[in-house]
C-alpha cells in the first residue's frame, strides 16, 4: 500500500519564480489534498501562500518550515491567521531550524541552541494558534502578551526533523516532515519519532519526476551538492551507496567539481524517478518505512513547466 500523496513546492532556483503558482493550480485542480509552502529566496512563505489561496479553490496549505531563529511564534501565529482570514482556507504550520546559509549568512542570525529554539518555539507557537494569549518564555524563545486579533487558524504544527533532538520536538507536534530522505533513513526517524510518540504523522518530501529528461535529473543533482559533506546527511548517502563521494565532498572541492561527481544514482536515491511503475515501487519503499504521507516535489523543466506533467501522471496512476 502506497502512503497518501500531497504536493510541495520545489521553489527551484534555476526556474521562474511564478512557476510556483502554476505547480499550486495543477495541484489544486487535479484535488491533491494539501500543499506545502515553503520559503527560500524569491516569495515571503506567507505572501505566496495567499496568491495561491486566492488562485486555487479547495486545496489545504501548510507554511513552512519556517526557521524558528528567523521568525517567533507572535510572527508565524499571525502570518498563518493572516493567510487563512484572507483566503478562506485551512492553514497549517511547519517549523524547522534551517540552515547555517540561510539562518546566519542571509539573515545574520545566530543558529546557536537551535534544538532548544526549535522545542521552545513549538511550546509558544500552540496556544498562540488556538487563539491564546502568549505567557512563554524560554531560554530562547519568548512571547508574553499577545493574543491573535484575527480568528484562530488552529494550524495543525509540524516540525521538520533529521537529528535526535528534533525528533523527540516533532513527537510533541502535530506531525513530522522529513526532506531528502532515503526509505532507510526514513524508517529509522519514524522508529525514533513513534517510540516517543506512537500517533505522531510522518511526512516525507521526496522530489519526483516521471520519464525525467537530463535537464531534470540535472536539477536534483544540482540540489543535493550542499548537502553531501554535513554531518547526518554525508552518512545517509554513505550508507546507501555512496560513499567514496561524501568523502570528497569532505574536502571542500569546487562545487562544480563536487557536482560533476554525482552520480545520477545518487540522486535517485532520495527521489521519485523513473516512469509511473518505478516511482510507485518507490513509494512503496517509503510506506514500508512507516511514512504516512509524500508530499510529491515536481521537478520543473522546459518540457514540464511546474512539474504539471509529472503530477498528472501520478495522479492518474496512483491517486
Amino acid at each position: 500500500m502506497n502512503p497518501s500523496l500531497s504536493v510541495s513546492l520545489g521553489l527551484w532556483q534555476d526556474r521562474p519564480a511564478e512557476e510556483a503558482l502554476l505547480t499550486a493550480r495543477v495541484a489544486d485542480e487535479l484535488g491533491y489534498p494539501s500543499l506545502w509552502i515553503g520559503e527560500m529566496a524569491t516569495y515571503d512563505a506567507f505572501a505566496l501562500a495567499t496568491a495561491i489561496g486566492l488562485a486555487t479553490t479547495r486545496i489545504r496549505l501548510t507554511i513552512g518550515p519556517l526557521a524558528v531563529a528567523v521568525r517567533d511564534p507572535m510572527m508565524i501565529a499571525m502570518g498563518a491567521a493572516s493567510v487563512a482570514g484572507l483566503t478562506g482556507r485551512q492553514v497549517d504550520v511547519a517549523v524547522g531550524t534551517s540552515s547555517p546559509l540561510v539562518v546566519e549568512g542571509w539573515h545574520g542570525r545566530s543558529r546557536a541552541r537551535s534544538a532548544t529554539a526549535l522545542r521552545e518555539a513549538v511550546e509558544a507557537l500552540r496556544p498562540l494558534l488556538d487563539g491564546e494569549r502568549s505567557g512563554f518564555a524560554g531560554s530562547s524563545v519568548a512571547s508574553t502578551g499577545y493574543r491573535l486579533r484575527l480568528p484562530a487558524p488552529r494550524s495543525r504544527l509540524s516540525v521538520a526533523a533529521f537529528g535526535p533532538s528534533a525528533v523527540r520536538t516533532a513527537a510533541m507536534a502535530d506531525r513530522m516532515v522529513l526532506n531528502l530522505i532515503t526509505p532507510a533513513s526514513a524508517a529509522r526517524l519514524v522508529a525514533q519519532v513513534r517510540a516517543v510518540n506512537p500517533a505522531t504523522p510522518v511526512t516525507a518530501w521526496v522530489t519526483a519526476a516521471v520519464d525525467p529528461d537530463r535537464e531534470a535529473i540535472d536539477r536534483i543533482r544540482r540540489a543535493v551538492v550542499g548537502y553531501l559533506p554535513a554531518p547526518g546527511y554525508g552518512d545517509m548517502f554513505a550508507e546507501a551507496g555512496f560513499a567514496d563521494v561524501v568523502a570528497f565532498a569532505r574536502t571542500r572541492p569546487h562545487p562544480r567539481e563536487l557536482l560533476a561527481a554525482v552520480p545520477d544514482e545518487l540522486a535517485a536515491s532520495v527521489s521519485l524517478l523513473g516512469d509511473v511503475d518505478t516511482v510507485g515501487a518507490r513509494l512503496s519503499a517509503y510506506a514500508e518505512a512507516g511514512v504516512d504521507e509524500v508530499a510529491l516535489v515536481p521537478v520543473s523543466t522546459d518540457r514540464d513547466p511546474g512539474g504539471a506533467a509529472t503530477l498528472k501522471a501520478l495522479d492518474v496512476a496512483l491517486r
